[in-house]
């Protein structure tokens, strides 16, 4: 016994049972390949205890696709290299099929490049137990003999579908109802259903919003992308809303949102056409929805006075946790201390508010006192809230508020956004902001007189009518905006305190605008951030040569732990050729955003390079190419559309480059690769160079 002591005791003493299941409890797939590679016994059984797989070969080589993961139930087809190319174009696909059905027999889950027809009959056809399903499709919808023959190529394969997700698939809104009619059985089995996919232009009708809800009885959760505008044939209104509830009184989550609303349009306020939906019906669709947990309504027209509706929510729909509205106009407007509307949807954790434009900071602070129990919100286009009402929801959701977003409120930009989030500003994870840069002086003018009072709702009274007395409610909710504040502390106005828990930032900003601002606005201490979105939007056709060298990405490097980017610069618009005199084409414009990159210590990145329209063309340019080489730490690199065979050469000499793919994940997807683009030869030549260096873990 003193031997063994001495010896000790490892992990690898305890129990196979105990070991599978402290394996089976690790999420990150490149720690669980690392404690695959500890010893035979641990390779087996984190092998045996994988449950999802995404395969990233090259469609040459998947007859070496691994049979040693017995236990999964979960398969990603749809990233196979060169991506977008179908399955059925490899030079045996049968042979391939039938090596993925062995290599994975036990699937319920799958998703797949559903290029064409023939690519679904193929997959499909190998797994017909599966209860899930996931199509993707950015290329356009081919020619097809009657519409909605894809589906029903999928359904009578897979007799047991009980999820189908076509998010990212295009096709038409009018595929979709036939098949769910040509297959009644199927249909009524299905509980979950996304048709909420961007590429549709018009969105679902109400006609097809209505028969695909009554071919679908018992879906739980519900996703689409309609068309609301009245001013269309077909548009959803109110009886296509009552409709949803009556014939999927089940649901528990429901989403509908407008198709304008899915490209990410910014803007504020009410528009100039009102929505076809009244209180009423919002009523009458919520009575009969008592199961709802989480839901969207994200229209694109006004809803006016719609207070009552939600206050109603409140109390027939008891689950509710996640809450988003758009255009929804009078939904918190509290008269002295009393609250209404979404303020009474106690249970809420996230809610999410898009171009409400009569919220004020009385209405925003009544949703603060309302809904104590939120630990996400975000706030869009909502042009009334300014600092003071920002600050006091913080104050009030100090214990549960971990996850904020604000973006064109145009009396919130970026300092005064930052300043308004002091209260949590240890406790926050999540953030989103837009980088719209002001003076260190209008801050300082801004904050000229400000002792916001929430006291002031009530003067007649010492007590409301909730019992609370004014002095209590004082030291509950009273604050002093120039707390912990001294504007001559740093000549920016800003606290120095950290953002020690911040693991997530995500950045909108203008074209033409610069990232070095970000650290004086309040952002300077980011000890933990791990990941970091940036997204660039405008047209570059407007614009002259900035007069900075670069946009700043080289300030990045005061955040230590950043380890992943996305770089998005899709929205980004100019031009691929000669450029008008006195302005820059693309490549000029990829090397002013990307210069900085090589400083930071990234280990992966998403990259969208900027597009030009006029020819629909996304490609890395000669200089995107050879800065990203300087990137030495980057293991994966995606990169969000075209590039030359020569420029992805460049990428060879990122010594840790393991992952490179070139998607064209937007729509259009080019058609036919162009003579001077990625081919699927290129790519595989590429994919071969890559895979030939030695890696030194």
């Amino acid at each position: 016994m003193a031997t063994a002591a001495a010896a000790g005791t490892t992990i690898s003493d305890l129990p196979d049972v105990i070991l599978s299941n402290i394996i089976a409890a690790v999420s990150d797939v490149r720690s669980r390949n690392s404690a695959a590679l500890a010893c035979r016994k641990w390779c087996l059984l984190e092998r045996a205890t994988r449950a999802a797989v995404s395969l990233r070969g090259n469609l040459r080589d998947l007859f070496m696709v691994p049979n040693c993961f017995p236990s999964v139930s979960a398969l990603d087809l749809s990233l196979l290299s060169p991506w977008g190319h179908p399955l059925s174009s490899a030079s045996d696909p049968a042979l391939i099929a039938h090596v993925l059905r062995h290599a994975f027999p036990s699937l319920s889950s799958l998703t797949f490049y559903a290029r064409n027809l023939s690519t679904i009959q193929l997959v499909a056809s190998q797994w017909r137990s599966a209860e899930h399903v996931k199509l993707v499709r950015w290329h356009q919808r081919p020619q097809v003999a009657a519409a909605g023959d894809e589906l029903k190529m999928l359904f009578s394969e897979c007799h047991r579908l009980k999820s189908l997700d076509l998010s990212s698939f295009y096709c038409w809104t009018d595929d979709v109802p036939p098949a769910l009619e040509a297959y009644p059985s199927l249909a009524s089995n299905l509980t979950r259903f996304d048709i909420l996919n961007p590429s549709f232009s018009e969105g679902f009708k109400s006609d097809e919003i209505k028969a695909i809800t009554k071919s679908c009885p018992n879906l739980r959760e519900f996703k689409a992308a309609c068309r609301f505008d009245p001013r269309y044939i077909g548009f959803v209104g109110d009886e296509a809303l009552v409709s949803v509830s009556v014939n999927c009184p089940k649901l528990g989550v429901l989403h509908l949102a407008d198709t304008s609303v899915l490209l990410n349009a910014r803007g504020d306020g009410f528009t100039a056409e009102d929505a076809s939906i009244n209180v009423a019906t919002l009523i009458e669709a919520f009575s009969g929805l008592p199961l709802l947990e989480e839901l969207v309504l994200d229209i694109c027209n006004n809803v006016r006075d719609s207070g009552a509706a939600f206050e109603v929510l409140n109390s027939r729909c008891p689950k509710l946790r996640s809450l988003k509205l758009g255009f929804f106009h009078g939904i918190s407007m509290p008269i002295e201390s009393k609250l209404d509307g979404v303020a009474l949807c106690q249970g809420l954790k996230s809610l999410s508010i898009r171009n409400v434009g009569d919220l004020d900071d009385m209405g925003l602070i009544g949703i603060g006192r309302g809904c104590c129990k939120l630990a996400e919100f975000k706030i869009h286009g909502c042009s009334k809230i300014t600092m003071k009402g920002m600050r006091t929801l913080a104050s009030l959701l100090r214990k549960t508020l971990v996850d904020v977003g604000v973006s064109c409120c145009r009396n919130l930009p970026a300092r005064q956004c930052l300043k308004a989030l002091e209260p949590i500003q240890d406790r926050i994870e999540r953030l989103h902001i837009d980088c719209i840069w002001d003076s260190a002086q209008e801050l300082e003018d801004d904050l000229d007189g400000v002792g916001f009072d929430l006291n002031c709702l009530d003067q007649d009274n010492d007590f409301d009518d909730d019992g609370m007395s004014k002095a209590r409610k004082r030291c509950k909710y009273s604050y002093d905006l120039n707390m912990e504040l001294d504007v001559n502390s740093n000549g920016y106005g800003h606290s120095v305190r950290t953002w020690d828990k911040l693991e997530y930032l995500s950045l909108w900003i203008a074209v033409g605008q610069l990232l070095t601002p970000l650290a004086q606005a309040g952002l300077d201490h980011c000890p933990n951030l791990e990941e970091i979105r940036i997204k660039v939007e405008g047209d570059c056709r407007e614009m002259s040569r900035p007069r900075e060298r670069e946009f700043g990405l080289s300030m990045l490097v005061n955040y230590p732990k950043l380890w992943k980017m996305h770089l998005d610069c899709g929205d980004t618009i100019g031009y691929a050729h000669t450029a008008p005199s006195g302005q820059m084409d693309l490549s000029l414009w990829e090397r002013f955003y990307l210069i900085g990159i090589g400083h930071l210590s990234l280990m992966e990145l998403d990259y969208w390079p900027p597009q030009d329209r006029d020819v629909n063309q996304r490609s890395l340019s000669l200089p995107a190419a050879g800065l990203l080489q300087e990137c030495f730490g980057l293991r994966k690199l995606f990169i969000h559309g075209t590039a030359h065979e020569h420029f992805m050469m460049f990428l060879l000499r990122i010594t840790e480059l393991r992952d490179v793919q070139l998607r064209e994940d937007y729509y259009p997807a080019p058609e036919n690769d162009m003579s001077t683009e990625m081919r699927a030869d290129s790519c595989s030549r590429f994919e071969a160079a890559l895979n030939r260096r030695q890696i030194s873990d």
